[in-house]
């Protein structure tokens, strides 16, 4: 299993929030995870209820079997005075360029180097090692920026070619890059059953290929229950009206008479079968172009009740179900 977990997505996937699972799915019997977050939308700390997360690792929750969830949301301003202290030994002068503005101006003007920073970070969490030489996490998980930018992002080699040659900032992209593009990194995308996420997700696919970067599974979240089987669509199909309202009224719904409450009822019932039709050849269709990608596929349920805590832990324990740990 890579130690680097990956998790992209377009828009509205559900992308953070399956990261979030996934890093309680990792964490579990005894294992320690470290959540990341690089878009600064504090959405980590609304899923797991609790306060916005500052810029160090701080434990959010532990999983079953007594494993523990780190999280840490990277700032660029502040990674990039961590890389200044590493590699320059400029704290308080750097700390003096972040109170001009400077900080700010060079994360801003040279998104690669924003890319280097907020990449570099995350790897380094992968190799850290205590006193002992053990990891001190067994997995990161980054919920990465969406399926359109997520190449561009974790590509950062390209990135940062135009804005050194040598020096530590080209030996730091080269780090990165040694990292995301080995077997320690698995890139998972999060996609619907809907034709423009499946497509957007085919095209991420590709595009990571093409950059070599190393692709994991597809995750299919917020699967909607099956409710009708072909057979017993076909059966809602082919059956005449009066013998639907004749159903309804022996279920207790009513008259089966002309005008009575089930003969009212047949209308929407059809209606909303037609439209769950509708929906299953939809979804049917979605799962065979995904099923071409030729990569692991994973369906997390639609939580009807809303997402919570409780939720976040019921997908983790989907996940591990289906062999994403």
């Amino acid at each position: 299993m890579s130690r680097l977990q990956v998790v992209s997505g377009k828009g509205g996937t559900g992308k953070t929030t399956v990261a979030a699972a996934l890093a309680l799915a990792l964490a579990t019997e005894g294992k320690r995870t470290l959540l990341v977050e690089v878009e600064g939308r504090q959405g980590i700390a609304q899923l797991f209820e609790t306060e916005a997360l500052p810029y160090e690792e701080r434990k959010i929750a532990v999983a079953p079997g007594g494993g523990e969830v780190y999280a840490l949301a990277i700032d660029p301003e502040l990674a990039l005075l961590d890389y200044l202290q590493m590699f320059y030994k400029m704290g308080s002068a750097g700390r003096a360029l972040k109170k001009l503005g400077a900080i700010d101006f060079a994360t801003t003007v040279a998104p690669g180097l924003r890319d280097v920073l907020l990449t570099g970070k995350a790897c380094e969490a992968v190799r850290r090692k205590d006193k002992s030489g053990r990891f001190v996490y067994d997995y990161v998980v980054m919920d990465a920026p969406p399926t359109g930018r997520v190449t561009r992002f974790l590509n950062v080699n390209d990135e940062v070619a135009g804005l050194a040659k040598i020096g530590p900032i080209h030996n730091q992209a080269q780090a990165v890059m040694r990292v995301l593009k080995s077997s320690e990194t698995a890139v998972h995308l999060v996609t619907l059953l809907e034709e423009m996420p499946v497509q957007e997700t085919a095209d991420g696919i590709a595009e990571l290929h093409a950059a070599r970067l190393p692709v994991g599974r597809v995750i299919v979240n917020m699967v909607q229950p099956q409710v009708l089987d072909d057979a017993e669509l076909e059966l809602v199909r082919g059956t005449p009206r009066a013998a639907i309202a004749q159903s309804l009224s022996a279920a207790g719904l009513g008259g089966a008479r002309r005008g009575g409450h089930a003969e009212r009822l047949v209308d929407p019932l059809l209606r909303q079968a037609d439209e769950y039709a509708e929906r299953y050849t939809l979804e049917h269709e979605q799962r065979a172009v995904l099923g071409e990608l030729g990569l692991p596929l994973h369906e997390l349920p639609l939580l009807t009740e809303g997402m919570d805590l409780a939720g976040l832990y019921e997908l983790a324990t989907e996940l591990r179900e289906q062999g994403m740990t």
